[in-house]
């Protein structure tokens, strides 16, 4: 049977390598920060979720590494059986405070948060009302449950208010959205979201992965940054982003909510605890972010400065309230081309282009970060206007 399958395979490879289509990895033999070495050589990172900088902060290495000390390496079991480490509650417990929340469970993923949240709460009685840019987590999570879905256009409140008119005739309904759209980096507007959902009587629930320790006047996300505490009931977010760059995720919200998913979500049910590294770092990191600002402010200038530059530099960028920059290109192959002359220039970006965006909207997807520094951001602008001479002439 394997032969046949091969073939198939192989044709389906080559397809996606004729397309153009075929994503290769770069191997990366340092640590992840503002500067790493590939290839061979030292580039500038902008392509990584590294918001805050603190994928290789030393406080949160030393963190993890007491934590392995008296907590050992890994649980080798999942949580109601024997993977509750007392550093597992008190995680849970520092992101419930952080997002201003009732309660908090944790998964090995955003992904699994996400993709165990819909199918224990939701029915066929039920609606899911989904933005139309959500993460792919987001979609498969729904596809686990049994509720009528919705689709609204991204950011589109007429679209969503239709929507909330048509189910109606279910018994709950909920608005899902990204809290920043990983592609275009816009902010769903969740004050809006809000007064529909109220309006029409739905739940509301936001994936943090990329506003979580971004937006907002301290990083505390969505509900900072539009005051909208206590009307969200369900927060994802990831361990991985912002939040020192481990891994791990979170659900955080309402509390009879979280105790129902520790009931029945079989991501977090059949999966091992998160290891106790990663819970003592994160741990940390919450302190930090408790003792001061200053990673939050110095993303937001690096933001405010590089943004400025490239508008001024006469770039076509999507608008943004985020660490991420969309610089729109649109065509996919000047998309791959640029990002292999910019790596050329020492600067290490992805070009994107369908189908992880929508045909002929290809783009260059810069992510800022606190450790970079004006000199990283200057020679970052600089070569996106020696590139964008060179193959636009």
């Amino acid at each position: 049977m394997y032969g046949a399958l091969k073939e198939y395979l192989t044709a389906e490879l080559q397809s996606i390598e004729d397309a153009g289509l075929c994503k290769r990895e770069r191997i990366i033999t340092s640590s992840q920060s503002a500067e790493i070495e590939v290839g061979g050589k030292t580039v500038l990172n902008f392509c990584a979720n590294n918001y805050l900088g603190l994928s290789n902060s030393p406080r949160i290495i030393e963190a993890a590494k007491r934590a392995m000390d008296t907590h050992g390496f890994g649980m080798s079991s999942v949580r109601f059986i024997c993977g509750t480490q007392d550093i597992h509650r008190e995680l849970e417990a520092a992101v419930s405070k952080y997002f201003g929340t009732e309660g908090t469970i944790l998964y090995a993923a955003c992904f699994d948060a996400n993709g165990g949240v819909f199918e224990p709460l939701f029915s066929e009685e039920d609606a899911i009302i989904s933005d139309a840019l959500n993460h792919a987590s987001i979609i498969d999570g729904i596809r686990l449950s049994k509720a009528r879905r919705y689709r609204y256009a991204n950011a589109d409140m007429n679209e969503l208010e239709n929507c909330l008119k048509e189910a109606q005739a279910q018994r709950f309904r909920i608005i899902v959205t990204d809290g920043v759209f990983s592609m275009d980096g816009n902010v769903a507007p969740m004050d809006r979201i809000c007064e529909l959902a109220e309006k029409y009587g739905a739940l509301v629930m936001v994936d943090e992965c990329h506003s979580a320790g971004v937006v907002g006047k301290t990083g505390r996300g969505v509900n900072e940054l539009f005051n909208v505490y206590g009307r969200i009931d369900i927060h994802t977010g990831t361990l991985g982003k912002a939040f020192g760059g481990g891994i791990g995720g979170f659900t955080t919200g309402r509390r009879e909510i979280i105790d129902l998913l520790r009931q029945r979500s079989r991501p977090y049910l059949f999966s091992n605890s998160i290891p106790p590294a990663i819970a003592g770092a994160s741990l940390e990191v919450y302190r930090m972010l408790e003792e001061s600002n200053e990673l939050h402010s110095a993303l937001v200038e690096n933001i405010e400065y590089f943004r400025s530059k490239m508008l001024v530099a006469g770039f076509d960028i999507k608008p943004t309230q985020s660490a991420i920059c969309a610089v729109m290109l649109y065509d996919a192959k000047l998309s791959q081309d640029f990002a292999s002359g910019m790596l050329d220039e020492g600067i290490y970006v992805t070009g994107f282009y369908y189908p992880v965006v929508p045909k002929d909207q290809a783009r260059i997807r810069v992510q800022l970060s606190a450790a970079h520094n004006r000199t990283h951001l200057d020679k970052c602008i600089n070569a996106f206007i020696k590139i964008n001479r060179q193959l636009r002439r």
